[in-house]
């Protein structure tokens, strides 16, 4: 046996790698373990020697978010998390605006995101500019907007939310009408549940603006009984045949607390994968569409960018300050 043949058998066989993936073999076969194995146990052991800390979105795959994962959660226990992380080196398994909030939020640690190209449609489907343009438009009016945005439109808005929180915090503000960028059907659905009049922006996601009404009823048709956990990006036509709505927290929650024989996930992919993981009783149907974005971060990406040190994230002091107090404002609300 060669030198790296024993070292992929030896990682393989080792222990604490076995038990890492062992919630995951659904997921991930045990004939791909030794491939995977040797990368899981060196980040595992650059994270010790730096001091290092990875915090991965709920649409990260099963090997990131059972194995190397310090902090897992959506794009609000992210937010809360990264503020409160107590390490040298945060490593972002997520899109590029969740490791700006992350260094928003932690100013004097080093923030890294293993692939810098990991973006959002609807990150950029607004600029600070289109926010500017926006409050001329409605003099006084505020403007709430999602945390999947760059931190320039943060830094120009009132407040952020996520879809977590988003009716809440639009009525915190105690007034008639908001402007909400740049999720359209988020806006839209958070105005179902208020009377503040809600002045939406025309951004969509574009993995949850692909479902559609008449793919899940055909879906649920094969599988009578079956629980429809919808996300609040998707359009209003979806959550109005859910059976309940929700952020990816709000979604895990259900399935934790409910424990639905047959549940369909209306969301990114490996959402569905990560919950299985945790809640083997459950059959989950896999209605779900890939966010490419999210998937340009793999193991060998983490690996590299922790060794390396590399795409480390940088804001501006002038659009920091602003952007952060956005953030802050909305994590005050649930203090």
């Amino acid at each position: 046996m060669n030198v790296a043949a024993e070292k992929i058998e030896t990682a393989a066989v080792a222990p604490h790698l076995r038990a890492l993936f062992e919630p995951i073999r659904e997921s991930i076969p045990e004939s791909q373990w030794p491939f995977l194995a040797p990368h899981v146990d060196n980040i595992l052991r650059m994270k010790r020697e730096k001091n290092a800390v990875v915090l991965a979105h709920n649409y990260q795959t099963p090997d990131i978010y059972h194995c190397i994962s310090d902090i897992v959660g959506d794009s609000l226990a992210l937010a809360r998390e990264a503020a409160n992380v107590d390490a040298d080196v945060i490593v972002m398994c997520g899109v590029y605006f969740m490791a700006e909030t992350a260094k928003l939020m932690n100013p004097e640690k080093t923030v890294i995101i293993p692939d810098r190209e990991a973006g959002c449609s609807l990150a950029e489907a607004i600029t600070a500019a289109d926010v500017l343009a926006l409050k001329a438009k409605y003099p006084g009016v505020p403007v709430v907007s999602y945390v999947n945005t760059t931190a320039e439109v943060k830094a120009v808005s009132d407040i952020c939310c996520t879809s977590a929180n988003a009716v809440q915090v639009v009525e915190s503000l105690g007034v008639d009408r908001v402007i909400m960028t740049p999720d359209e059907y988020l806006a839209r659905n958070t105005a179902e549940q208020t009377d503040v009049e809600i002045i939406p922006w025309q951004g969509r996601c574009e993995v949850h603006e692909r479902f559609t009404a008449d793919e899940i009823e055909a879906m649920r048709a094969d599988t009578p009984g079956a629980i429809v956990l919808a996300h609040p990006e998707c359009s209003p036509e979806v959550l109005e045949i859910a059976d309940f709505a929700g952020s990816t927290a709000g979604m895990s929650q259900y399935v934790e607390r409910e424990r639905p024989e047959n549940v369909m996930l209306i969301t990114e992919c490996s959402m569905s994968a990560n919950l299985a993981a945790e809640y083997p009783e459950v059959n989950f149907i896999r209605a779900c569409h890939m966010c490419p974005h999210m998937k340009r971060i793999n193991l060998l990406e983490v690996e590299t960018a922790l060794g390396e040190m590399r795409h480390e994230v940088t804001i501006a002091p002038e659009i920091a300050e602003p952007a952060r107090a956005s953030i802050e404002r909305m994590l005050d609300l649930s203090r």
